[in-house]
């Protein structure tokens, strides 16, 4: 009927193994919860990390060709600034206030 743990469970080194091994994985600030947490969140900022790289070498490429070609930069200026020549009128196609959205259309007169 009564089954009989062997004699070294009831040992003070094993109880106190087994209560410190419980508290270091269940209730301790580090446990194994948080530390999957952790993880994961590292691993989304890392991947974060390289998407933010690889932006900042879009943008430094983008920046050399403005500052070496003349064309680029009308470009550049007529799409994100709405820039426009004396001799044009510009008609601006789109719905919301963000630039990237907006289809230009540029028409000598």
């Amino acid at each position: 009927m009564f089954v009989r743990l062997p004699k070294f469970t009831k040992s003070f080194y094993f109880i106190s193994g087994m209560l410190f091994l419980f508290w270091m994985l269940f209730l301790d600030s580090n446990d194994l919860y948080t530390q999957y947490r952790l993880s994961r969140q590292l691993s989304t900022l890392n991947r974060e990390k390289e998407f933010y790289l690889d932006k900042i070498e879009e943008v430094k490429q983008e920046r050399e060709q403005l500052l070496t070609d003349t064309e680029a930069l009308e470009k550049f200026a007529r799409e994100k600034y709405l820039m426009k020549k004396e001799t044009e009128e510009l008609f601006v196609f789109g719905t919301g206030i963000s630039t990237s959205s907006i289809i230009l259309s540029l028409i000598h007169i």
